[in-house]
């Protein structure tokens, strides 16, 4: 599993791919820090993280199309197939690799808090909370992602059910607040909404539950990808 992980991150950094992200992650955090403290003059990072948060339905398919759909592209799926490493040190190794780049991205966005902390009054455990969620809410979405895309073959395929799916997320959970939606029907999606899990920390709650249950959706995404890669791979021998 060490082993796949250092290959994968390096492989995010010896391209394009991870430098990107990290780029376009942090650019449209700077523009919504702009728009929303700078301009505003307010300390208030609530919004801020709020609005990022439906950034990662935009940018987490861009961290995992290389992982599973890129050895598929580069013909080294085969090898891969042929290692003695077992299938759920495969996909967490590579998992832990996009979670790295990810979290990069993350650290280097807390410049943004600092800045208001030198000019003006920040509260730190809020701030704290609401990026612990953020940073949650994003794995959540790579492993989704991971899942989605384990035994696609093409990069366009990949990117486009991964994308749809993360959009599909969106609308759903748009969908559990809408007053039109039966209280029996929207409780159960909001369950398992990942935005709605999200706003508890925006609250500046730190919430046990819903840190569980991010954890948790994880755990069963990765498990999900391995099973579908095994069955894949007890197909094709």
């Amino acid at each position: 599993m060490k082993a796949i992980y250092q290959k994968e991150l390096k492989s995010y950094f010896y391209t394009a791919t991870g430098w990107l992200f990290i780029a376009v992650f942090l650019s449209i955090t700077g523009l919504v820090f702009y728009l929303n403290n700078i301009l505003q003059r307010s300390s208030e990072f609530t919004q801020l993280l709020s609005m990022m948060g439906y950034v990662w339905m935009l940018l987490t398919p861009a961290l995992v199309l290389r992982l599973l759909a890129g050895e598929h592209r580069q013909a080294t799926y085969p090898l891969l197939r042929s290692v003695p490493l077992s299938v759920p040190s495969l996909v967490i190794g590579k998992y832990l690799a996009a979670v790295t780049v990810l979290l990069i991205a993350v650290i280097l966005s807390f410049l943004y808090p600092l800045l208001v902390a030198v000019y003006g009054k920040l509260y730190f455990p809020e701030v704290l909370t609401g990026y612990i969620g953020f940073f949650l809410q994003g794995c959540a979405f790579i492993a989704l992602d991971m899942m989605v895309t384990s035994n696609i073959k093409s990069h366009v395929s990949a990117a486009a059910l991964s994308f749809g799916m993360n959009l599909f997320v969106w609308l759903i959970s748009m969908l559990s607040n809408s007053a039109s939606i039966p209280r029996a029907l929207s409780r159960p999606i909001a369950f398992f909404s990942l935005y709605d899990r999200f706003v508890p920390f925006l609250n500046a709650q730190f919430s046990f539950a819903n840190t569980l249950f991010y954890l948790l959706f994880i755990l069963c995404m990765l498990t999900l990808s391995a099973f579908m890669i095994t069955s894949a791979r007890a197909r094709k021998s």
